[in-house]
């Protein structure tokens, strides 16, 4: 009797550790299942693309993009809600060295080359701007459009940004300013929508934004922008010309003319081969290349188109 016993026991804990390992086995493949994916909010429309293609060849997996400042994206990573992040930046060496600790080896993939864009209302009659003088800009030195030119109104520069903790600000401290303080009076919209609709609609706006959200979905060459805003030529120099300013399209980021790029990476923590994987694998071949290319960004292996035009 007593042996009967302890064999059922046995059986009975054999099947608890059996479901309980079952309950915390992923149930994701690279092609199949269900996951998160933290995204740089400046990044979402490339995002989505991906995903709406990956999706539509592989039926049995769902993908959620999770857009939002670069800094919660970050943490995303960090703390385990996502195994994949779409970033304009790697890892510091710190970021780098808690995840190790959780044995957890991120892995930076270079997937393309993005822009970022100047935009102004329709009614602004400036086009051109040098580095040197958006610095002054942003840190507080200029505050209205007659001191770029003569001509312009007295009206106040109404400098804005996505958000607050973007990699927008982030690019304009680093890159731009130098690491010096950002004037207190650049506004933060919240979104790259948020920034495109308040420039459409405010003369005095000068937006801050990421190239794929202007981009012209119906232009197969990526050499215009969408209607109801005008993007800025960017010069390297102070007095900013016609010769010596480009626009963010992928001819001028792939020569090197324009001057406000930066790359863009997946991140990948996850610790086995899964859905999160598949996706970069995606990503990174020739059919994700050519989705990135048709974007606006430049990707990392597909040809450009070079086409001469007329500023």
């Amino acid at each position: 009797m007593k042996q009967n016993i302890i064999i059922s026991l046995l059986i009975a804990s054999s099947l608890v550790a059996c479901n309980s390992r079952k309950e915390t086995e992923p149930d994701d493949t690279p092609t199949s299942g269900v996951i998160a994916v933290a995204s740089d909010e400046s990044l979402a429309p490339i995002l989505q693309e991906e995903v709406a293609v990956f999706e539509s060849i592989y039926k049995e997996a769902g993908i959620v993009p999770l857009s939002s400042g670069e800094t919660e994206t970050i943490n995303r990573l960090l703390h385990d809600s996502t195994w994949l992040a779409v970033t304009t930046r790697q890892l510091t060496g710190e970021e780098t060295d808690f995840m190790n600790r959780k044995k957890l080896y991120p892995k930076a993939i270079r997937i393309a080359t993005d822009a970022i864009a100047l935009i102004v209302n329709r009614q602004n009659a400036d086009s051109l701007i040098g580095i040197p003088t958006l610095k002054d800009i942003l840190t507080g030195k200029i505050h209205n459009w007659n001191e770029l030119s003569p001509g312009n109104p007295a009206t106040r520069i109404e400098v804005v940004f996505d958000n607050p903790n973007s990699s927008t600000v982030r690019y304009a401290i680093d890159s731009i300013c130098g690491g010096e303080k950002l004037s207190a009076h650049l506004q933060a919209a919240q979104s790259n929508r948020a920034v495109l609709d308040y420039v459409s609609k405010t003369p005095g706006a000068l937006g801050v934004i990421g190239v794929n959200w202007i981009s012209n979905p119906s232009d197969s060459t990526c050499m215009s922008f969408i209607d109801n805003i005008r993007v800025m030529a960017v010069s390297r120099y102070q007095e900013a010309t016609p010769a010596n300013s480009f626009k963010p399209y992928q001819a001028y980021i792939a020569l090197g003319d324009y001057p406000m790029t930066r790359p863009v990476y997946l991140i990948l923590s996850e610790p086995r081969t899964g859905l999160a994987s598949g996706f970069t694998s995606f990503v990174s071949s020739d059919r994700g290349q050519r989705i990135i290319l048709k974007s606006g960004l430049l990707p990392v292996t597909q040809p450009v188109r070079i086409v001469n035009i007329t500023n």
